[in-house]
């Protein structure tokens, strides 16, 4: 099964999202087609402003994760930097802001470091993440990360709680298949929360 997944590396439901996706692969086919979605964009209240057309002396929150991702894709090296990326920031902690976590998490991807070097400088670099984002949006409506755009082009806004391994982990997304791609009656489903007692 082919579909592409919408994110944001400094969102810890796509990090839960990724841990379920490898889990289900883990058992059957899975080709997922990551797509950029700048949450520093969404966000933003200034007019006119975008992620990707910032000064580069500016620090935009996760412009540079997608800038070192791209760099991973051109030396087709995307799927273990993207992993190890989303482990550094959601397991380890680690600031993926920083140009020194990024280059490291690089080097333990194989990548080619002078390589990677030259191409987070190109200022093309980000005109990836300008295509993918407005395309989010403009075709699909998408709003926030994780969502996952299906087969059929139906597309939703999904948040785990934890990602299950094994048949649960299958047993869980089969359910995700039944009802966020192919029952087109169900607009939304939301958990309340309980309030907690003072």
């Amino acid at each position: 099964m082919e579909f592409e997944l919408y994110y944001d590396y400094l969102c810890p439901y796509v990090y839960r999202a990724s841990l379920l996706l490898a889990n289900v692969a883990a058992e059957r086919s899975v080709d997922v087609r990551w797509r950029y979605f700048s949450l520093a964009q969404v966000n933003s209240k200034e007019e006119g402003w975008t992620a990707w057309d910032a000064p580069a002396a500016e620090r935009v929150r996760g412009r540079l994760p997608f800038k070192a991702a791209e760099a991973a894709r051109r030396q087709d090296r995307f799927d273990p930097f993207h992993a190890n990326l989303l482990a550094a920031r959601h397991q380890d902690r680690l600031d993926v802001d920083d140009a020194n976590v990024v280059e490291q998490v690089a080097e333990e991807s194989g990548l080619e470091l002078e390589r990677f070097r030259r191409d987070l400088a190109d200022t093309s670099i980000l005109d990836t993440l300008a295509r993918d984002h407005r395309h989010a949006v403009a075709t699909h409506g998408v709003f926030g990360t994780p969502t996952f755009v299906f087969p059929n082009g139906v597309s939703a806004y999904i948040r785990l709680a934890e990602a299950p391994t094994g048949a649960g982990a299958l047993q869980l997304f089969d359910s995700l298949l039944a009802v966020a791609a192919s029952e087109p009656r169900v607009l939304e489903i939301k958990r309340p929360t309980r309030p907690s007692p003072d």
